[in-house]
């Protein structure tokens, strides 16, 4: 099993100064190679305390320095809010500087505080997001970009030329069931990040698989499972912190998303997440929040074992992304819960037999 470790970079309220924040969060993603991590993850968001790593790419490019072994994952860039020759420039140089370890993984974005703030209609993101993955993953294999209906890239070089193929290592976050051909179809692997109920994540598979081998004529590329852990030996402190801290990241991210107001779901393209407004409504925000964290990989590391075997089961991933550091948890704590899962679970999780990440394979040089 593939294991990554992903700092987000959270501050609740402004608690604490956003450059002691980042001298926290740097300091344990620095610790992940040395403690047998696989791999080094962030999201990218922008504007609010939910989430400060506004350039995923320029961060991983730091980790890449810092780091020798580990891979380095998007999780996701938001391709809506950027222009795509940007993107694809910016993904070739980061995997020279790495040497090839760089994991692509992309997404649409869903926060209106975002989309509004880059002065973008949301309700273009679904149209403007496969417009751009399409050009950026083409441009990732030709080492040119061009065309797009509304993007007109007249057609320049990628410099420098990229490495190696993405193909088998690009990923994208998907939740809503519209999404699953979607991803199919641009041939890339998931993201997952638990939000529904685990039979309609398995459900949402069986769209995508078959509609990738219907697209592509192969199977698809095991997924990848992001999760908020909470790893502690005693049972009853780790359920307590686990629905504390947990419980605390949800309600962040219902304020950053706005997610009981009347807009959330009504964008074209978004109109599942209306579904999470009227679920929230019934549950009340404590109860909405509690209901997330109870399908988190939390407890004693048995218990963490447990529910990661479960996961494995029902959507057969080869790797996961740990979040242990979140919702304003003191970093002590963040870091104690760490290392609780570096030498109690992460061993028996590197015993597990999954089928390897795809090897990136050499792109042959432009012609002189």
């Amino acid at each position: 099993m593939h294991v990554g470790y992903a700092p987000i970079f959270q501050n609740p309220e402004n608690a604490l100064s956003d450059a002691e924040v980042y001298r926290q969060e740097l300091r344990l993603a620095e610790m992940a190679e040395p403690l047998s991590f696989d791999s080094v993850w962030s999201v990218e968001h922008h504007f609010t305390d939910y989430t400060m790593c506004p350039d995923v790419v320029q961060f991983l490019s730091y980790m890449a320095g810092k780091t020798q072994r580990v891979k380095l994952g998007s999780m996701v860039i938001v391709l809506p809010w950027h222009d795509p020759m940007r993107v694809a420039e910016q993904i070739s140089l980061l995997d020279h500087l790495s040497g090839g370890r760089m994991i692509l993984g992309m997404g649409r974005g869903l926060a209106r505080v975002e989309y509004a703030g880059f002065r973008i209609d949301q309700n273009a993101g679904r149209e403007r997001f496969v417009e751009h993955a399409e050009l950026v993953l083409n441009a990732l294999e030709n080492g040119y970009m061009e065309g797009g209906e509304a993007t007109q890239q007249p057609r320049r070089d990628i410099r420098p030329f990229p490495l190696r193929s993405f193909r088998g290592r690009t990923y994208a976050a998907a939740v809503s069931p519209e999404s699953m051909p979607i991803m199919a179809k641009l041939g890339v692997g998931l993201l997952v990040i638990p939000q529904k109920p685990w039979d309609v994540v398995k459900h949402d598979f069986e769209i995508y698989t078959d509609a990738f081998r219907e697209a592509n004529g192969t199977e698809p590329p095991p997924p990848f499972c992001g999760g908020f852990f909470y790893v502690d030996e005693n049972a009853e402190r780790a359920e307590e912190r686990a629905y504390k801290w947990i419980g605390a990241y949800y309600h962040t991210a219902m304020k950053h998303y706005e997610m009981t107001s009347d807009h959330f779901g009504s964008h074209k393209g978004y109109e599942f997440y209306s579904h999470v407004g009227r679920y929230i409504e019934r549950h009340g925000l404590d109860g909405a929040a509690r209901d997330f964290a109870k399908l988190m990989p939390w407890g004693t590391p048995e218990q963490v074992l447990e529910k990661l075997s479960f996961i494995r089961d029902a959507i057969g991933m080869n790797g996961i992304m740990c979040h242990f550091s979140y919702a304003g948890m003191p970093y002590d704590e963040a870091e104690r819960n760490m290392q609780c899962f570096v030498k109690h679970v992460l061993p028996e999780l590197k015993t597990w037999e999954t089928e390897p990440l795809a090897e990136p394979a050499e792109l042959a040089l432009p012609a002189a």
